[in-house]
């Protein structure tokens, strides 16, 4: 049996630009002699939808395009996501579309937490489904995103009740750092378990702050990797299987046999016979796939360019605008932006004033004509004057303190809007997750924008991915000059980020452990060595600045905790650690 896992790049709501995806690529997988093509999960509709579910015309219209697929696709077996309506209830399906016909899997495990929704909209599937060809040679338990993760559940009712000798799973999994590797142990392990050949179709692409790495696999009984799609782009791959050398296999499976003795029947399970007859490709492809793990920094940098890049074309956009400080931050953002869009498709704009040094404005100047995109330099200096003549007798004679120094930080943030009202460009604002976390930003100021390319990125993390990106260019296309200069958001006169701000190296293991793994300041202490008066400042700063991060743009979830979808925390909250 030849199959093909078709891993796209979808856009939420566009049904009809899915629909033509899915076409696309089931006739590449028909060129390719497959016998049967996977799309992601929610494949029809774009993941996630969130509340367009709600809008029933929504639902209707692409419920129309199924029954397109259902008289388009023909002498192959397609399976696909798409919202079904049953009883005036919402499920999250598998739709399985053979010989104008279509036979429907509901997902029976709903995820609630992290970045997922779901039981806010979609009910309980009750029953698994495996799929019968060949005259029942083959059978394919088919299932959902989710299901998948748990070893028991509808997936073993598939396996031993259903004889499925093929989990077929389809899904739409959220990338963060590494997630690439923990699918794969866990799929590694489900079919090593039940002696199975595991198929995972996944979305790839970005939508608002989530992006999608691909990284589809068939993996063999045997828990080897036998064919894995791109990360971070459109791709189908094509994969041989031979039933009965799984059949064989399982017999003489001891944990097989345990896994029968012991189990306890959950779900019903539906079978439906396909009269469908193998293709018997000649050219077999069936091969060991060795996995080579990309350096984290690659990984991270490719999901960035994916998510920018999506970002900017799924909502119409042509052209980015973003402030270039002469810092690491706005630097790294202006290599992302010129690498995913194009250097003619990137503004970068230099805004001095009487605080801004020589060496940063040379180096803002040099990061763009490094990267071959357009530079502006607009001085702040006249505005600021304006504004400090207009606010003295408001301002009654006090001193000098963070007013003035925010007033040009929000000087800043209208000239990029200005910019980007009169020419429709998006900015693009480059504080990291270090700074948000403390609320070392200012409102209507350096976090205007319409997105945060790097908000879930640490500081040191920043510091990394340049390294890296120098190394892999050739050259210091991001001066040296930038990377050993002492961070300052040059605000005030000899000002450095240390003067508030605990020591990068410090506050970021500080963030990690409490934004991501929730420890108390004792276990931070513990596993640090830091003070914990130091930890317990840090955790109340972090606290107190919620309301600051409500009001930043979405930004790409690199992290397995991001703010705004992940993290949850009240802006009215006066809880503090003892």
């Amino acid at each position: 049996m030849r199959i093909g896992l078709a891993q796209i790049d979808t856009i939420v709501g566009n049904i009809e630009y899915n629909y033509k995806r899915i076409i696309t690529y089931t006739n590449k997988a028909l060129d390719e002699g497959c016998d049967i093509v996977s799309f992601p999960e929610l494949s029809l509709t774009g993941y996630p939808p969130e509340d367009l579910l709600t809008n029933r015309s929504f639902v209707h219209l692409q419920l129309g395009y199924v029954d397109k697929l259902k008289e388009e696709v023909k002498n192959i077996i397609l399976v696909f996501g798409f919202v079904n309506l049953e009883n005036d209830i919402l499920y999250n399906s598998a739709g399985i579309v053979y010989n104008g016909r279509i036979y429907i899997y509901n997902k029976t495990r709903l995820p609630n937490y992290g970045v997922f929704d779901e039981k806010r909209y979609f009910g309980e599937g009750n029953k698994g489904l495996v799929v019968g060809v060949d005259e029942g040679r083959v059978k394919i338990g088919i299932n959902i995103c989710e299901d998948i993760w748990y070893p028991e559940g509808v997936i073993l009712d598939e396996v031993v009740k259903g004889y499925a000798d093929i989990l077929m799973n389809i899904s739409s999994s959220p990338y963060h750092i590494r997630k690439g590797n923990e699918r794969i142990e866990m799929l590694k392990t489900r079919a090593r378990d039940y002696r199975v050949l595991v198929t995972y179709t996944n979305l790839v692409g970005g939508q608002d702050e989530l992006v999608f790495d691909g990284n589809s696999l068939v993996i063999s009984p045997d828990g080897n990797i036998l064919v894995k799609a791109k990360s971070f782009e459109e791709d189908l791959v094509v994969v041989d299987i031979q039933s009965e050398e799984m059949t064989s296999r399982r017999l003489l499976d001891p944990r097989y046999r345990f896994l029968t003795e012991r189990y306890r029947q959950t779900y019903d399970v539906e079978y439906i016979l396909l009269d469908y007859k193998l293709k018997n490709n000649t050219d077999r492809k069936y091969f060991y796939f060795k996995h080579e793990e990309q350096p984290e920094e690659e990984e991270i940098i490719q999901a960035l360019l994916l998510s920018i890049k999506d970002y900017v074309s799924k909502n119409n956009f042509c052209k980015v605008v973003l402030g270039v400080s002469g810092g690491i931050d706005s630097a790294l953002v202006a290599y992302l932006c010129a690498k995913a869009l194009g250097k003619d498709n990137v503004i970068g704009v230099s805004m001095p004033s009487r605080f801004s040094s020589e060496g940063t404005r040379n180096d803002a100047k040099k990061v763009c004509e490094n990267l071959g995109i357009r530079y502006i330099e607009l001085s702040i200096e006249n505005i600021f004057k304006s504004y400090l003549s207009e606010l003295q007798t408001s301002f009654e004679d006090k001193p000098w303190d963070i007013t003035e120094e925010n007033l040009q930080a929000r000087i800043r943030g209208n000239i990029l809007m200005a910019l980007s009202n009169k020419f429709g460009w998006l900015v693009v604002s480059t504080g990291n997750k270090s700074e948000l976390s403390m609320g070392y930003s200012t409102l209507y100021g350096d976090m205007v924008g319409g997105f945060a390319l790097i908000k879930d990125i640490y500081k040191t993390t920043v510091y990394r991915l340049v390294e890296y990106i120098n190394r892999k260019e050739g050259f210091d296309i991001i001066p040296r000059s930038i990377i050993e200069r002492p961070p300052t958001a040059e605000l005030r006169e000899n000002q450095k980020d240390e003067d508030t701000l605990p020591p990068y190296h410090m506050l970021d293991k500080i963030l990690k452990r409490y934004l991501e793994a929730e420890q108390s300041p004792t276990e931070i202490s513990e596993e640090t060595g830091i003070d914990i008066k130091l930890i317990k400042h840090v955790i109340e700063v972090v606290d107190k600045n919620e309301y600051k991060r409500r009001q930043a743009p979405i930004g790409t979830k690199i992290t397995p905790r991001s703010f705004g979808k992940d993290r949850r925390y009240p802006i009215t909250n006066q809880f503090k650690y003892s």
